[in-house]
């Protein structure tokens, strides 16, 4: 007897999912494929197969300062050159 299946719905990018679905293919599996094992993992595991690590409180503080930014839409940089600038210019004071 078949277990009964249920469909999952996920929501990504066009370009991520095109790069997935190619990398994938070339291993042999389709995404459905994929997110099965991804679930079975979990299952089997009790965990996340992938390791995930909670962020140190300078990275926090860095992500918080980062969400503040985007959401005053302030301080824009055009290279990364110009970040590190500003950043020790910040660092001087």
């Amino acid at each position: 007897m078949a277990a009964q299946t249920s469909m999952l719905h996920v929501r990504v990018d066009d370009e991520t999912k095109t790069q997935a679905t190619e990398a994938l293919a070339a291993m042999g599996l389709s995404v459905s494929d994929a997110v099965r094992l991804l679930l079975h993992r979990v299952v089997v595991d009790q965990a996340f197969p992938l390791e995930l690590k909670v962020p140190n409180a300078a990275t926090r503080a860095a992500m918080a300062e980062a969400e503040k930014m985007i959401r005053a839409r302030r301080v824009r940089f055009a290279t990364a050159d110009e970040l590190f600038a500003n950043l020790e210019k910040k660092r001087r004071k």
